[in-house]
C-alpha cells in the first residue's frame, strides 16, 4: 500500500498561524508527505479492503445534511473548511483566521485556483453515502465528528467542479478524471470506511480492487 503522505508543519508556520488565532495545520493533504497513521487499524489497503462488510445500499429515508453538523470552528474565527484550505494550499493569506486567498491544485482533476471561492472541501466519502453505508444508525455527534475529521484523509481541497460531479457516488459510479490518482483515492477511501465502519457494495468493493491495481503503474 502506498503510504500516506504526512509531515507536521514545522515551527515557522505554527508561530504564523497562532499568532492569528488559529491551531498549528498538520501537512497531509494531497501535496504534503504523509505516513500511515495508527487510526486505519494496520496493514495494507487490500487487507483492510477485505475487512470491510459488504452490503446492499441503504435507504436515503430521513437523511439530511443537517445530520452531520459541519463545519465545526477550529479555532478563533476559523473552521474545518479554513483548515483544509491552509493545509491544502500554498502561498496562503489570511485575515484572522479566513482564508482569503491562496493556490491549490485539485488532485481530481489537474486544476489550480487562486480564489478560495472556486475551492469546494470534498468529503472523500460523501455524507450521503456514509448514510447509507451505516452512518444513519449514528447520534448527530457522531456524525459531526465524521463531518469534520480531520484525522484521516476524509476532507481535501479541490475544483468545485469535480467535487459537484462526484456528489454522493461510491467509486464504482465516480473516479477522478486522473486516472493517476486512481490508487491514492482508492486507498483513501478504503481508509476512511475502514476507520468508521461503514459497509461497501459488491461493485463499490470491487471496483476499489480494481484501482488498487494501477498502484505502483
Amino acid at each position: 500500500m502506498r503510504s500516506w503522505r504526512f509531515a507536521v508543519a514545522g515551527l515557522a508556520a505554527a508561530l504564523v498561524f497562532a499568532g492569528a488565532g488559529c491551531a498549528p495545520v498538520e501537512e497531509y493533504g494531497p501535496e504534503a508527505g504523509r505516513s500511515d497513521p495508527p487510526a486505519g487499524g494496520g496493514g495494507n489497503a487490500e487487507s483492510l479492503l477485505d475487512q470491510l462488510t459488504v452490503a446492499s445500499a441503504g435507504s436515503m429515508r430521513g437523511y439530511s445534511r443537517d445530520h452531520f453538523p459541519h463545519w465545526r470552528k477550529a479555532g478563533k474565527n476559523c473552521d474545518v473548511r479554513d483548515t483544509v484550505l491552509q493545509r491544502d494550499g500554498t502561498d496562503i493569506e489570511l485575515s484572522g483566521c479566513n482564508v482569503v486567498g491562496g493556490r491549490w491544485s485539485s488532485v481530481y482533476d489537474g486544476r489550480t485556483f487562486t480564489d478560495p471561492a472556486d475551492v469546494d472541501i470534498d468529503h472523500m466519502v460523501p455524507l450521503a453515502n456514509a448514510w447509507r453505508s451505516g452512518a444513519d444508525e449514528w447520534d448527530d455527534d457522531k456524525r459531526g465528528e465524521f463531518a469534520n475529521d480531520l484525522d484521516r484523509p476524509q476532507l481535501f481541497a479541490v475544483s468545485a467542479t469535480s467535487n459537484r460531479a462526484k456528489g454522493d457516488q461510491d467509486p464504482s459510479q465516480w473516479k477522478p478524471p486522473s486516472r493517476e490518482y486512481w490508487c491514492t483515492y482508492a486507498e483513501d477511501w478504503i481508509a476512511v470506511k475502514h476507520y468508521w465502519k461503514l459497509t461497501v457494495t459488491t461493485d463499490e468493493k470491487a471496483t476499489l480492487g480494481d484501482m488498487l491495481g494501477t498502484c505502483g503503474s
